[in-house]
């Protein structure tokens, strides 16, 4: 009788993808961990204990069937096990590299709550999808029939993106309206290259270029191209715009902070070797200067590393609250550590002045709503972190795009973002749909994914069904 290949975790313990030592790594923009050779991958999906109820998979937005691609890859089966990922996952690759694990699957791991190490789930899952693209099995789309009718997208980040594939695998025609110059959304211009390698991103837009997904980029909707011009040159119309208002700080500004988006984005612009005029000037460059960052999200852990990378004399992270109830990945904030920045915890900035932040110290209250404490000012207790740039970082809220397109009808939120269905993420306007951000607030990845992945099947289902009907 052969052996079972899993169920080895009592055995082998958990072990990570190498990881760079921060002295190094922290000289470059290139990611942090290496990749896991043939054997370590097939030894560490070993470990998972196949149970009945996978946990892991319930509590992966995409319900990614996590147990049998673990199995197969154990298996040294690892064509399958890229079939199995793809099938619910459109960018494998990218969730592998970005989504807080210890938050969803890996902290829901079944031996991780026994006591023996989660299995490493995004870390298989990367090495499953970088082998495929190594051998050629990711391919062109390329639908069984073509379909007359088209889709138009606003918007080039995940949640678009993923409702294109989808879109382009029935044989819809699809165009990405986007007003970057580049696709991808904040997987090119927000995430760091530590974490998301921009060649990983690019290769999926080609891939989708060559499926025959149209990209119509530098493209504002309300200056060079009308709302109701898209509706009226397509069958359906998909929102997946993102949120980049960004939050302001309480208080005065003496001038020396920065949009967390516009930082990020200058330094993105310059690994792909464009020209950043702000970035020369020095006004989004930290090169020899005392950086201060204010937040406590995986954006803030992105702007603090970034800022150790361009050659920050010194780099602190202020959040109001404690390490236990910052929101950011537990793990980018071992990484920043590691690397150098220095937590200022329970601190709240009053506003900018000349010389920096003006901090109040804080304690930690009674619980919200959410069951995190609320912080409560120290009274006397305000000072001055000095500092050359402040960057900040305090979360992203939505345009308001009725007024921004010129569109009536179109309902939001009392916070601004598009109301749509929570299953068809159909809006108010016929044909109209809506995903990721711009619906459900600033969220992750993943999220907006499975939005995309929703609303293409919605779309096939309701909105193009009595066009498929009558084509017959």
């Amino acid at each position: 009788m052969a052996e079972n290949p899993m169920l080895k975790f009592v055995t082998v313990p958990r072990d990570m993808p190498v990881k760079r030592d921060a002295s190094v790594r922290k000289e470059d923009f290139d990611e942090i961990y290496a990749e896991y050779a043939d054997a370590k991958a097939k030894e560490q999906a070993s470990r998972c204990s196949q149970c009945g109820v996978p946990y892991c998979q319930s509590h992966c937005p995409l319900h990614n069937n996590i147990p049998d691609w673990l199995l197969l890859t154990a298996e040294g089966r690892l064509q399958e096990a890229y079939e199995i990922s793809q099938a619910t996952n459109t960018f494998p690759e990218i969730c592998g590299r970005i989504c807080p694990q210890d938050r969803l699957c890996e902290g829901n791991c079944v031996i991780e709550q026994s006591g023996h190490g989660t299995v490493t789930i995004g870390s298989v899952e990367k090495y499953i999808t970088d082998t495929a693209w190594e051998k050629g099995w990711v391919k062109p789309i390329k639908p069984a029939k073509e379909r007359e009718e088209s889709v138009g997208i606003i918007g080039a980040g995940p949640g678009g993106l993923a409702a294109a594939d989808a879109l382009r695998r029935a044989g819809v025609q699809v165009t990405v309206y986007d007003r970057y110059d580049r696709a991808g959304g904040l997987l090119t211009y927000g995430i760091p290259g530590f974490k998301l390698e921009k060649p990983v991103v690019m290769q999926r837009i080609e891939q989708l270029e060559q499926g025959g997904v149209t990209f119509v980029l530098n493209c504002n909707v309300g200056e060079d191209i009308s709302f109701e011009d898209i509706r009226k040159k397509h069958d359906a119309v998909l929102i997946a715009t993102g949120v980049y208002k960004s939050r302001d700080l309480p208080g005065p500004d003496g001038g020396k902070a920065v949009r967390a988006i516009d930082y990020l984005t200058a330094s993105n612009r310059k690994s792909f070797g464009d020209q950043v005029p702000e970035f020369e000037s020095g006004e989004l460059n930290a090169e020899g200067k005392r950086v201060v960052v204010i937040g406590g999200g995986d954006t803030a852990m992105d702007c603090v590393r970034t800022a150790i990378r361009q050659g920050a004399t010194s780099v602190k992270c202020l959040y109001r609250r404690d390490r236990a109830n910052m929101p950011g990945s537990q793990r980018e904030v071992a990484n920043a550590e590691e690397e150098g920045v220095e937590f200022v915890w329970l601190t709240a900035p009053a506003g900018i002045s000349e010389n920096g932040v003006m901090a109040q110290r804080m304690r930690l209250g009674a619980p919200d709503a959410t069951g995190r404490q609320m912080p409560e000012l120290i009274e006397g207790s305000d000072y001055v972190e000095e500092a050359d740039l402040v960057i900040k970082a305090l979360g992203f809220e939505p345009e308001d795009l009725p007024k921004l397109w010129g569109v009536e009808g179109l309902e939001v939120t009392r916070w601004g973002t598009i109301k749509a269905d929570f299953r068809t993420h159909a809006t108010s306007l016929e044909g109209v749909y809506a995903v990721g951000d711009i619906v459900r607030g600033a969220s992750l990845v993943v999220w907006a994914i499975r939005d995309g992945r929703e609303a293409a099947e919605a779309i096939l289902t309701d909105a193009l069904a009595p066009n498929a009907v009558a084509a017959e």
